[in-house]
């Protein structure tokens, strides 16, 4: 005899087989048919103690195993508390499936503790809202998945009512047919080869659209066919390696960089942009090249409504095959006047790693303290932004942080998504003080778990790069400043392990320590204050 499958299981069993395996979240009485269903699936639900910091450890999932993310939260206050992590997934294009129980419409008439519309909530900052329904359970799972992973990927959200979880399903419809990467043909692309064949100082900016395209290797191979050096976004880090010398590393939020980045693509004949989205990049980058005077090539999953700057041809495609239909000059000798090794180099001098202590001394001596293929995430603050210039990505997807939003509060909860499912690899996370207090209580959720994570705090007793700003702006010191903790101590009632270290030899021996632990470790670094000044 068929098992009668419910609704929740119609969705479960889908996202099973798109690949997902954890759901993160906080349950309540409406989504407990929900998460027996995910489990009886084979996703594993976690319990988190925030709804944000649930949907933050699904996308450090995502980011490890590619599979869509998963929040869960209840009605009212718990869909609430997950506001800030969906806007985040929706700016920074993660495919996060955000579900949500709701009371059934019917008693939603007369009965109004913790009711709201959620998808209201919602609408602005998914790229689709719908309510589960019994008998099209199997459709709105399949439309859910297919708008947050295709094109551009974003949040999409399902309210799940309480009788509708439980409700017999029908039958799953077939699956979809997924759409092949578009090519690009005719005169533009004539175009575009006949520009790449004559550039004489051609520029590439890249952007997570090559991640979702799976094409970094058809940049590498382009910037070595035709000598393009690369400059990518802080999510884009290690689409080429970044030991490699056609590599100029990240760029984004730091003026620092951009004072030697920036002189560079103003002397570009010409300008790659693969899959390059610039809702990652600070005012600096707005239209930091005319395209009227200088060739700009875009190639993007999304037209350009932006307006950060403007392309003479623009192609809506994948990056990668586009870059193999663009390779059609044989290679050849670009920027004779080696500039961009010259710019490599300024940017390895204002981005030292030999300083004695301080932010760049942590960062320099975690650097080297652990594996190349580590997973490092960061926190926002003025020390993501000089990690994010120093720290050396490889491979892609081994910094993770929120450089769309920028929020806070983010590094904790990524770092422990990505070692739950990635066990075996090295996890790192990087927050300020403030940003780690946000987020404290889910060292809970890292102990349950028993990985050896690694949790670095910089410890100045003060919100940083807003304080800096404050002082570039001359106004007076204020509500920027805050207590000190003993951090250390704050791990171990958590069951971890704490270390405070004020050196870069005390900060070696503690991260040999903590790749050993077979417990999460929190390492406080402390430094001076205003010791980011001139930095970033």
């Amino acid at each position: 005899m068929t098992e009668a499958l419910r609704a929740a299981d119609v969705l479960a069993r889908r996202l099973y087989d798109a690949g997902c395996r954890h759901a993160f979240g906080m349950p309540g009485g409406e989504v407990l048919t929900l998460i027996d269903a995910l489990e009886k699936a084979g996703i594993k639900f976690i319990l988190t103690r925030h709804e944000n910091a649930a949907g933050f450890m699904a996308e450090g999932a995502h980011h490890m195993d590619s599979a869509p993310a998963i929040m869960v939260a209840t009605v009212g206050p718990g869909a609430m508390n997950g506001v800030n992590v969906v806007a985040n997934a929706e700016q920074d294009r993660v495919p996060l499936i955000v579900l949500t129980g709701c009371v059934d419409a019917h008693d939603a008439q007369s009965y109004t503790h913790q009711v709201l519309d959620h998808r209201a909530v919602f609408a602005p900052i998914t790229k689709a809202t719908f309510t589960l329904d019994a008998k099209a359970a199997g459709i709105i799972v399949e439309k859910a998945l297919g708008i947050a992973t295709e094109g551009r990927s974003g949040p999409v959200h399902i309210d799940v009512p309480i009788s509708v979880a439980d409700a017999p399903a029908a039958p799953a419809p077939a699956r979809r047919a997924v759409a092949s990467p578009v090519v690009p043909a005719g005169d533009d692309l004539a175009t575009a080869q006949s520009w790449i064949a004559q550039a004489d100082r051609p520029v590439m900016i890249v952007g997570l659209d090559v991640l979702k395209d799976d094409a970094a290797a058809q940049v590498q191979a382009f910037a070595e066919r035709y000598n393009v050096p690369v400059i990518t976004t802080y999510k884009a880090k290690g689409v080429i390696p970044e030991s490699y010398p056609l590599s100029l590393g990240g760029a984004g939020l730091s003026p620092l960089a951009d004072t030697h980045l920036l002189p560079l693509i103003r002397k570009a004949d010409l300008v790659i942009c693969a899959g390059y989205d610039p809702i990652e990049m600070r005012p600096g980058w707005q239209n930091i090249w005319d395209a009227a005077e200088v060739n700009v090539i875009d190639i993007t999953a999304a037209p350009n409504h932006h307006f950060m700057h403007q392309a003479t041809l623009s192609f809506i495609a994948d990056t990668g095959a586009t870059l193999d239909a663009f390779s059609t000059a044989a290679p050849r000798k670009t920027w004779v006047g080696d500039e961009p090794a010259q710019t490599k180099n300024l940017l390895s001098k204002a981005f030292p790693q030999d300083d004695v202590w301080g932010p760049s001394g942590v960062i320099a001596a975690c650097r080297d303290a652990l594996p190349a293929d580590a997973i490092a995430t960061v926190d926002s603050g003025a020390h993501r932004i000089l990690l994010s210039q120093m720290w050396t990505c490889d491979a892609p997807r081994t910094l993770l942080q929120s450089s769309g939003l920028c929020t806070m509060g983010c590094a904790v909860p990524l770092a422990i998504g990505a070692k739950i499912a990635a066990p075996d690899r090295t996890v790192v996370s990087f927050s300020g003080d403030a940003g780690f207090l946000m987020v404290a209580g889910e060292l809970s959720t890292a102990a349950e778990q028993g990985h050896n994570a690694i949790f670095v705090v910089f410890v100045d007793q003060s919100l940083a790069l807003i304080e800096l700003k404050q002082r570039q702006r001359q106004m007076d010191n204020s509500g920027v400043d805050f207590m000190g903790h003993d951090y250390a101590a704050i791990a171990r009632a958590f069951g971890g392990n704490g270390a405070t270290v004020t050196s870069r030899n005390d900060l070696t021996a503690a991260l040999a320590d903590a790749q050993k632990a077979d417990t999460f470790t929190l390492i406080a670094a402390v430094i001076d204050r205003q010791s980011y000044d001139g930095r970033i």
